[in-house]
């Protein structure tokens, strides 16, 4: 029996609650669902009962994106979002993708270039997480439930296998895993349709996949890991409303990846980078590729004076992973019971580096879909409206339009540059082919032996930073006696695998020093074995997604636990 079934029995039985509707997740996807099942009840004068659960301390507390957001559902949803107060305050006024490279140059793309998924035009510069915030106002004030800080760590079935609900982790438990004075068991919420909204790499998500095989009929999913920092700049280094991509250096040819800059108003800027979790060198480490493109001068010029010092200010610091495979790789949406909304299930429209719209509608048509089933008298069955709208909907037709555009870039840059610009350029999105994935992002990594060591230059701590510093400003929290939510299945597997053959990537893919390889005192000698600092976790969950040996597991940590973003 274990740990927690021992507590369960000896403590429980859990205290119950029921609604018509439980909601994991209070990001976009989550909230929009809450707001739309709330507004279709006061349409027709009928109650509803919905309960939001969110993981953070509250409403966007670990939400991070670019972002730069489409308002084309948040128009759907709620079409006086302006007069509401929405923050959405900075539109899109420029844009510039750049392709640099090694030398300190780089060349600006001509806009008549330009294939339409780049153009950003009524799009907005936003902090995604203001925006949750936003959105979590107006679902209570229609009488959403929201619960934050109580992540739900279980999925409740009932006899015949159909999702009945979730339940949250048990709070106040050792790090021994037993009890403490301050234990409180948790609570089963109990829905007639559970809509999971987890985000990317969704912990019960991942499970739900796994146990209905909704996975069967699409391409493995395909992840990425975005890095992102704040910054205040100098007024005359400011423009608000130009975006900037750039594609090349310091990526190689072969490695997917690139980065952006948004000017937000009041000399804010949002900077980041992206890479594809695909990549195939253990030596490459995502946050210090970052921190290399800031020194580029087509770069560093945004956060420098005339002489060259630094003169901007790094305000927050955030990480995340990004579910990138697109419409190929969306699972089935739908199992008994329930749902799977926005980046849970893989919504993000990666060629135009936006998910904000995607989630939000994917959770309007989530929530019109279950709430037809509950007033028609129905429960725990397969929510099959909701597939059936997506499919017949103008989301689907944008992300099928841009179905080839990251499986291209396995040819590398160029190829995937030149054929991205034809597919949309001369096809208009409607290709008579489709290139399709077959492996996993954790297969990819090669072996040390095979792969060049990337020697990365030291932080100046103006300009570029270590990961501690950047873990610091994040406002990253956990209650240290706790269990680890970073499990291994294998203890004996970081060492005698990931060491051995792929020099401890975990040490290097993390961007937050959660992993590092430390002497083992123990054995004496040069042993050294994997030290977890789980207290530096900010949630991004790439060790569940890039372990070579899939040995990691991701789960919920006591809630209200990780990162407090501010203004990400």
């Amino acid at each position: 029996m274990s740990t927690a079934q021992a507590i369960l029995e000896q403590y429980g039985p859990r205290e119950a609650m029921e609604y018509d509707v439980v909601i994991v997740g209070g990001g976009p996807a989550g909230l929009s669902a809450a707001i739309r099942l709330k507004q279709l009840a006061a349409q027709d004068g009928k109650e509803l009962s919905v309960v939001v659960l969110e993981k953070g301390s509250e409403p966007g507390a670990h939400i991070l994106s670019g972002a730069i957001m489409d308002p084309r559902s948040l128009n759907e949803l709620i079409p006086d979002w302006k007069e509401k107060g929405a923050p959405l305050n900075q539109p899109v006024t420029d844009e510039a993708y750049v392709f640099l490279n090694r030398n300190g140059g780089g060349a600006r793309v001509p806009g008549v270039l330009l294939p339409p998924f780049a153009d950003s035009h009524g799009c907005y510069i936003v902090s995604l997480g203001n925006v949750t915030r936003w959105l979590a106002a107006q679902a209570e004030e229609l009488g959403v439930e929201i619960f934050p800080g109580f992540p739900a760590a279980e999925v409740l079935y009932d006899e015949e296998g159909r999702v009945k609900g979730v339940a949250t982790g048990n709070m106040g438990v050792g790090k021994d895993g037993e009890p403490t004075e301050n234990f409180q068991l948790g609570m089963e919420l109990l829905g007639k349709y559970t809509l999971f909204a987890e985000g990317s790499r969704g912990q019960l998500g991942k499970q739900l996949i796994a146990r209905y095989k909704l996975d069967a009929e699409s391409d493995p999913q395909s992840y990425a890991i975005g890095i992102k920092e704040l910054w205040e700049i100098d007024p005359s280094r400011h423009t608000p409303g130009f975006a900037m991509h750039t594609a090349g250096w310091p990526m190689d040819e072969m490695t997917y990846g690139g980065a952006f800059m948004y000017h937000a108003e009041n000399n804010l800027m949002y900077c980041g980078f992206v890479i594809g979790l695909n990549y195939t060198n253990p030596y490459l480490s995502p946050f210090e590729e970052f921190q290399r493109w800031k020194t580029h001068p087509r770069i560093s010029w945004y956060f420098t004076d005339d002489h060259g010092n630094v003169n901007a200010k790094r305000v927050s610091y955030g990480a995340r992973a990004i579910t990138a495979g697109g419409v190929l790789s969306l699972p089935k949406l739908v199992f008994p019971g329930g749902a799977l909304l926005g980046c849970n299930a893989g919504f993000l429209n990666v060629s135009r580096i936006k998910g904000a719209h995607a989630a939000i509608k994917s959770g309007m048509l989530a929530a019109k879909a279950a709430y037809d089933a509950v007033t028609q008298g129905r429960q725990q069955d397969e929510l099959t409206d909701y597939p059936r709208t997506f499919y017949s909907s103008w989301l689907y037709a944008e992300l099928d339009k841009d179905r080839n555009f990251k499986n291209w870039f396995k040819k590398g840059l160029t190829v995937g540059s030149l054929m991205n610009g034809f597919e949309q350029m001369a096809l208009r999105g409607h290709m008579p082919w489709t290139l399709h994935r077959h492996q996993p992002d954790h297969v990819q990594l090669k072996p040390a032996a095979q792969c060049q060591p990337i020697d990365y230059p030291k932080p100046d701590g103006k300009l570029t930073f270590d990961r501690l510093s950047g873990v610091f400003i994040s406002n990253t929290s956990h209650e240290e006696n706790q269990p680890s939510h970073l499990t291994l299945k294998d203890p004996d597997v970081p060492v005698k695998v990931n060491l051995a053959q792929y020099a401890g990537p975990e040490a290097r893919y993390c961007p937050a020093a959660v992993y590092e390889y430390v002497p083992d005192e123990t054995q004496g000698g040069n042993a050294q074995r994997l030290q977890i600092n789980a207290s530096n976790c900010l949630h991004c969950k790439t060790c569940d997604i890039k372990d070579p040996t899939q040995n990691i597991v991701w789960v919920a940590p006591e809630g209200g636990g990780g990162p407090n973003y501010s203004g990400m």
